[in-house]
């Protein structure tokens, strides 16, 4: 397994990578990973963890292409290569898989239009689409996460797609936390009154675009949590001051279960999401959800059953859904419900299972196709 990104940095393409290994592990396979030094642990479940150099670019450690990769490659011999979230690294890590003949199998999970949108960046988009399809039809297989990603790929002429989602931990994310000591505790916190809590959770980067929140503001009834931290934090707070607001900082396990669990309701404003881990645990938190209308959360909530769509071009859409909500709790409940019910089939093993079929038709297309030679 290759990876762009891993422990201690969190994020959505860090977390799909430990989910995967701890299965790999639970299976009985045997895995080696290369990724960016950045301090990460030297084995993860059992498994070595091999680091390469990197640069730091916004806080995120970038790797470097280098001779290790091929060797490394060469002398683990892969049945199949696992790249996550592909850029330099990931790139030679595919090179040199085909070299070996290796088949592999690359996970896309970055929005490069909208991150060249919000950039305003037209010509560096042109060029961003064609090395991300330089990179990835390398690849036996790319695997990504929603039906918009799919469709970017698949105009930006990236060959031999499928699509793959997210997993959640449905026991720990859980409705039944509500009545704990922990999420208890945070909610006398953060509404000594009562309120009704409308939260964030997720890093607090200027693609999430949370300086929205501020559209929120003296709706009745309502006190707002943010759950993460990251560089946009100064702005984010500026925009909302004077509003009933509480940075909770990042939180992790439990902390984080019991964090969800003292919600209302779950808000995002990003529109640059190919998937939404997130809006996944919330639901499996028992919340209704409240998203843009565009990328990974088109296909995550169900409009006026597990949650709400927004027009993110709109200036009181936000508003709107969420004032709705907040006044309406049996609403919420409904939704809450229905949220919990769409992620029960959506386990970490169940969507790990999944991967480990599309590794074995890749391992068959490339045995039938050197029999052919």
């Amino acid at each position: 397994m290759v990876s762009e990104s891993f422990l201690p940095t969190v994020n959505g393409v860090t977390t799909s990578v430990v989910r995967v290994l701890d299965h790999l592990a639970m299976r009985g396979h045997e895995a080696t990973v290369i990724v960016p030094a950045a301090g990460s642990p030297r084995e993860y479940a059992g498994f070595r963890i091999h680091q390469v150099p990197a640069l730091a670019y916004r806080q995120f450690p970038v790797g470097l292409p280098n001779s290790q990769v091929s060797g490394l490659l060469a002398a683990f011999r892969p049945d199949v290569l696992h790249v996550a979230s592909p850029f330099l690294l990931g790139a030679q890590a595919i090179a040199s898989a085909n070299r070996l003949g290796v088949p592999s199998v690359a996970i896309y999970q970055t929005d490069v239009s909208g991150y060249a949108r919000r950039n305003r960046l037209s010509a560096a988009s042109a060029f961003a689409w064609r090395l991300v399809r330089w990179i990835h039809e390398g690849a036996d297989l790319t695997l990504a996460p929603s039906t918009t990603a799919l469709a970017d790929l698949r105009a930006a002429g990236v060959p031999r797609l499928e699509r793959w989602g997210r997993g959640v931990d449905i026991e720990r994310y859980h409705p039944s936390r509500r009545t704990g000591a922990g999420a208890a505790d945070l909610r006398a916190r953060l509404a000594p009154d009562g309120e009704t809590i409308v939260g964030y959770v997720g890093r607090v980067a200027p693609e999430k675009s949370l300086e929205r929140l501020a559209e929120l503001r003296d709706i009745p009834g309502m006190r707002l949590a943010v759950i993460g931290d990251g560089p946009a934090m100064p702005q984010v707070v500026r925009a909302l001051d004077g509003m009933p607001v509480t940075f909770l900082g990042a939180l992790g396990g439990d902390d984080l279960a019991d964090a969800y669990a003292a919600l209302d309701l779950f808000v995002h404003t990003g529109t640059e999401e190919t998937f939404g881990q997130t809006l996944q645990e919330a639901h499996a938190s028992g919340l209704p959800v409240v998203a843009p209308r565009a990328g990974g959360p088109i296909d995550l909530v169900e409009p006026g059953v597990d949650g709400l769509l927004y027009d993110p071009a709109s200036d009181s859409d936000l508003r709107t859904a969420v004032a709705g909500l907040v006044a309406a709790p049996e609403l919420r409940a409904r939704m809450g419900e229905a949220g919990r019910r769409r992620v029960l089939g959506r386990s970490w093993a169940a969507i790990c299972d999944d991967l480990l079929e599309f590794y074995a038709r890749v391992m068959t297309d490339r045995a039938l196709a050197g029999a052919r030679i």
